[in-house]
């Protein structure tokens, strides 16, 4: 009998307090250079406070949920053919898929700074612009062009 793997609790950031913060920390981090990561988080998060006018938590968390899909579709080998098969996303992978496309989007863009890549997709996703919005978006079509094979759902 297989063991259930063992949630470990993320520790909140210095600064904002807010363990959301750490965990995209994390998922920005390169070679275990944890404190270069929030550096480059801060320095964007200032960026995006000084372009948007508003607190850079807040723009932030707002652009998360903006990036955070609701359904998935995933492969299904049925008789011989596979289809793709939408699900609803689990809870904790929403924000970890949210995260990881802001990070991959932000690391794709053409300004200079990691940091100032990292801000001005924050503030596309927040508008509901950029290519982490765009990727949920894509998703969510396929997911609604796939609808009629939910009843393959496992």
């Amino acid at each position: 009998m297989r063991k259930k793997t063992v949630k470990h609790t993320t520790l909140p950031d210095p600064k904002f307090g807010d363990v959301q913060v750490t965990k995209f920390v994390n998922n920005l981090m390169y070679d275990g250079k944890k404190s270069k990561s929030f550096d480059i988080f801060y320095s964007a998060m200032d960026i995006v406070s000084e372009k948007s006018g508003e607190e850079g938590l807040e723009v932030f968390r707002k652009a998360l949920t903006n990036v955070t899909p609701q359904v998935e579709v995933r492969s299904r080998r049925v008789g011989g053919a596979n289809f793709q098969i939408p699900q609803s996303v689990r809870e904790d992978r929403k924000k970890s898929l949210a995260m990881k496309w802001l990070i991959g989007y932000a690391r794709n863009r053409n300004e200079r700074s990691m940091a100032m890549k990292l801000a001005n997709e924050i503030l596309a996703a927040s508008k509901e612009e950029g290519g982490a919005f765009k990727k949920k978006e894509e998703i969510h079509k396929m997911a609604e062009a796939n609808k009629a094979f939910s009843h393959f759902r496992f």
